[in-house]
């Protein structure tokens, strides 16, 4: 099938870049990329997606790759947008599945598109900046904790610093396609071993290229929206959710994803003690089979 990119008009007349992957007919899975990222992630075999009956979708996020810029936005906005992109596409029920800044959107559709959500998946996702009890940057990397410390000095910063360290991350993996994180990153071993396969780099190359092509909006938004309200409450959902998490994860720690399977009602969690923030494609690609196989199993 490969990527065919379809532009769907959001109600306030934006536009929004969407991709569909895998088998047309199959069951529909809305996958939310993470931060920054593009509607380029997705598994590296497409072939395998076909055989497994996944009909993928991916969607940039406001300012990033061919989605007009939304600014302002919060977490909760993305509901609007995916309202519109299954209209278009005329999906009725589907899975959501949401990496990293991926998550916390995931959890925006769960919680208020009930109707339509089978289920949902967060995975590696960030808990409210606001959440009780949670030290909300505590064992993250120190690349991650400068990071947010620019969101706090208002967006002029944050976009002057974010355009620096985009460019750098583009020169960087242009020359060397292994060179995805600058060796400034502390990641744990099990991420380092993902970021050595081929396939992965290539993918993770073509998604920031597409993600940075308008510029950085798209990553300003995003840090400023996670921390801010984000406009629903996590105790709204109602419908299946699994939250996944890995104890050597240095970008989105652990007490992120205690802190999700402690407030998601209802929550199956899934904690794995030695994987980061990264898992292989084959893994991820196991998990959108389940959540297919449970879209079937509640029509």
């Amino acid at each position: 099938m490969g990527e065919s990119l379809c532009l769907v008009a959001a109600a306030d007349g934006r536009s929004i870049g969407v991709a569909q992957w895998g088998d047309p007919r199959g069951t529909p899975v809305l996958s939310l990329h993470g931060t920054p990222g593009s509607r380029l992630s997705r598994p590296p075999d497409e072939q395998a997606l076909r055989h497994a009956g996944i009909h993928l979708i991916t969607y940039d996020r406001p300012g990033y790759g061919a989605s007009d810029r939304a600014p302002g936005r919060r977490v909760v906005d993305c509901v609007g947008d995916v309202e519109a992109i299954i209209e278009a596409l005329g999906i009725a029920r589907f899975a959501v599945s949401g990496r990293s800044g991926g998550g916390p959107h995931a959890l925006a559709v769960a919680a208020r598109l009930p109707d339509r959500v089978a289920l949902a998946e967060c995975v590696v996702g960030a808990a409210p900046f606001d959440a009780s009890g949670l030290d909300w940057t505590a064992g993250m990397d120190a690349e991650n904790v400068e990071e947010f410390a620019w969101v706090r000095q208002g967006e002029q910063v944050l976009h002057r610093e974010l355009a620096r360290v985009a460019a750098a991350d583009l020169e960087r993996m242009t020359a060397d396609p292994a060179k995805v994180f600058s060796d400034d990153w502390q990641l744990a071993d099990a991420d380092r071993q993902v970021l050595a396969r081929s396939d992965v780099q290539r993918v993770w190359v073509e998604a920031m290229r597409e993600a940075h092509r308008p510029g950085v909006w798209g990553w300003v938004d995003d840090d400023l929206a996670f921390l801010e309200p984000w406009g629903f409450d996590v105790n709204e959902i109602r419908v299946p959710v699994t939250v996944r998490y890995g104890r050597q994860d240095v970008l989105v720690p652990a007490a992120h994803g205690a802190w999700l399977a402690d407030h998601v009602p209802g929550a199956d969690v899934v904690v794995d003690d030695q994987a980061g923030h990264l898992v292989g494609p084959e893994v991820t690609l196991a998990r959108m089979a389940v959540l297919a196989a449970g879209v079937g199993q509640t029509e």
